[in-house]
């Protein structure tokens, strides 16, 4: 018998039927939120009707136009064995569906690149950067880009606008180059292999960064779901800082003169504050409170490296 399975499905079992017995399921295993539902969906329900729809080849952002729909008994045991596969292995469910989605945009991922859930994407999309932004901003770097999806949302947003998206893991620009192609923006975003902005020419009008900022005792606790990201896109040392502060000595070197910075940590504001003291930074509001992202000018990062 499968990993905690329900039953088979019976002559009445609909897709609504279905999710809610995978999301007991789910339940019954003991996931929470802190134990990988951080990694797109926030509760065992949104988790199951990811995992359901997608098996089904249902519109994952529209149930209640298939919530009704009958479930065949070969479909019920196809996404019993995804489920098991999700319990069993502890796998994020956008590495076994090779999908996610940022501000309903999707993107392709898998093992290579942690899932794409930057706060950044909110400011994007609720405009709460462009105060900063004008006629000079045609140069944006994403810093650490991942699978390219702030890159994206960036040159979707701004379409006046040229992107470098820049990573240090060849793995990671691997999958980038699928979204970059996937929505049709390759004559916009070009791709960097760079160590931080070492291989980042510049100048940039703004810097998008959602860098490795977790310390090193978080590190150690994450749930599998978690671990099973790269650990290289992630952990930040001791603090989280580490990276970030090589960013703060290099940055204003890179950037415009009314260029912007866009920084997220997490929560690490404490560490941020203690290894940072003297800078004053913007605290946006986001979704996670108004503690994770921040916005430096070009000149407060020029006179923090002086």
């Amino acid at each position: 018998m499968s990993v905690g399975s329900s039953g088979p499905a019976s002559a009445s079992t609909t897709v609504l039927a279905l999710i809610e017995a995978m999301a007991d399921r789910l339940e019954a295993a003991g996931l929470s939120f802190s134990d990988g539902f951080g990694q797109g969906t926030t509760n065992a329900f949104d988790e199951a009707a990811w995992l359901v729809l997608w098996k089904l080849g249902l519109p994952v952002d529209d149930l209640d136009s298939v919530e009704t729909r009958p479930v065949t008994p070969e479909q019920y045991a196809a996404v019993t064995t995804l489920v098991d596969a999700r319990l069993t292995t502890r796998q994020p469910t956008a590495y076994l569906t090779h999908e996610a989605w940022l501000m309903g945009v999707p993107f392709y991922v898998d093992e290579r690149v942690i899932i794409p859930r930057s706060l950044i994407a909110e400011l994007l999309a609720d405009a709460s950067i462009d105060p900063w932004l004008g006629e000079h901003t045609r140069r944006v770097l994403d810093l650490c880009t991942g699978n390219g999806s702030l890159a994206v949302l960036a040159a979707l947003t701004y379409p006046e606008v040229m992107v470098d998206a820049a990573d240090i893991s060849t793995d990671a620009l691997a999958v980038a180059r699928i979204n970059i192609d996937r929505h049709h923006l390759v004559d916009r975003i070009t791709l960097i292999e760079s160590d931080g902005l070492a291989a980042c020419a510049g100048p940039y009008d703004l810097i998008l960064c959602n860098p490795p900022y977790v310390n090193a005792a978080s590190m150690a606790a994450l749930p599998a779901e978690f671990r099973a990201e790269p650990s290289l896109a992630l952990a930040g040392g001791a603090d989280g800082m580490d990276f970030i502060r090589t960013l703060f000595q290099q940055a204003a070197a890179h950037m415009s003169e009314n260029a912007v910075l866009v920084l997220e940590i997490g929560n690490e504001r404490e560490n941020f504050s203690r290894a940072f003291p003297r800078l004053d930074p913007l605290w946006f509001d986001t979704s996670a409170g108004a503690d994770q992202v921040l916005l430096l000018t070009r000149e407060q990062l020029a006179a923090h490296q002086a």
